[in-house]
């Protein structure tokens, strides 16, 4: 029997694996857009630094991105390959890239880019300490070297040594990433990968109603959870991306007409926040978060 994972989805490829749109001459690839315009020098390891979406229905997961949280899309072509930008208020906030070839009926899902100083000693790290490359070291004009590998427990994640150095740790507003949370079967030995691999100082969660049992930080400020896979149920690993939105009642109500889901109802959570997960059409998952206007903010 096939495992599900707990966030309906296991994280895989991202921009590297586009799907030919089938034309027989040659056209000009644009690039990839920097992270930064202008360039910067701020180098930020350990941050989430960009999210991707691999889907087999790039229409239709934009539609329903930009329906639900307001965000834009611009296509660029990649010598025949399409690659979607997606903008929150003008800011650059995730990518879309199709399905390769042969994995066409599989449900959409994210993989997230951790920002490393050094992407080659980072793949070293990670392969001495129980990790694999899944995709090699690749260099984008403008964006920079990026690659994606498999943890300890096999879940994927990329790492990306930005061209034009990492966005600033500024206060997240609505349609951005808020939190991103790792769901796994050892969650003390996997925070240890992340550790030694990464470099993240990890510690363990001793507050009441924290769903994460070990928190990732880097540069002072929390980056991530890590918690262990809900009991009684046959999930496997993955990662969840958590979008904070303002009113979380208002943008669940568009979801269904959107063509998705929700998954999980808005339940009190820590922070004085509200939670929910859904499934987007294409079947994608993500979490909604909304503070109320007190709340602390992790």
């Amino acid at each position: 029997m096939q495992k599900k994972p707990i966030a309906q989805k296991a994280p895989f490829l991202a921009a590297v694996a586009l799907m030919s749109l089938g034309l027989s001459a040659p056209v000009r690839a644009d690039p990839f857009p920097p992270l930064n315009t202008p360039p910067t020098t701020e180098h930020l390891p350990g941050k989430l630094v960009w999210v991707d979406l691999l889907t087999s229905n790039p229409d239709a997961a934009s539609k329903f991105y930009c329906g639900l949280l307001g965000w834009t899309a611009t296509t660029i072509d990649q010598k025949g390959k399409s690659y979607i930008v997606f903008r929150n208020d003008g800011e650059l906030v995730a990518g879309l890239a199709p399905h390769s070839a042969g994995k066409e009926n599989r449900p959409s899902h994210w993989i997230g880019y951790i920002a490393v100083a050094d992407l080659q000693a980072t793949l070293a790290a990670a392969m001495d300490n129980g990790g694999s490359v899944r995709a090699p070291a690749k260099n984008f004009p403008d964006r920079g070297h990026q690659a994606i590998i498999w943890d300890n427990e096999k879940n994927p994640i990329g790492l990306l040594q930005s061209a034009s150095g990492d966005p600033v740790d500024d206060k997240t507003v609505p349609g951005e990433w808020n939190w991103f949370e790792l769901y796994v079967k050892d969650p003390q030995a996997v925070s240890a990968f992340y550790h030694k691999a990464l470099g993240y100082d990890v510690a363990q969660e001793t507050r009441s109603g924290r769903k994460s049992e070990f928190v990732l930080s880097s540069n002072g400020s929390s980056r991530g959870g890590i918690a262990a896979l809900p009991e009684g149920g046959d999930y496997r690993p993955s990662w969840l991306g958590v979008i904070l939105v303002a009113d979380i009642d208002k943008t669940l109500e568009k979801v269904p007409a959107l063509g998705g889901k929700v998954l999980v109802e808005p339940r009190p959570a820590e922070f004085g926040s509200r939670f929910a997960i859904i499934q987007d059409s294409t079947g994608g998952t993500v979490g909604l978060v909304q503070y109320i206007e007190s709340a602390k903010t992790p």
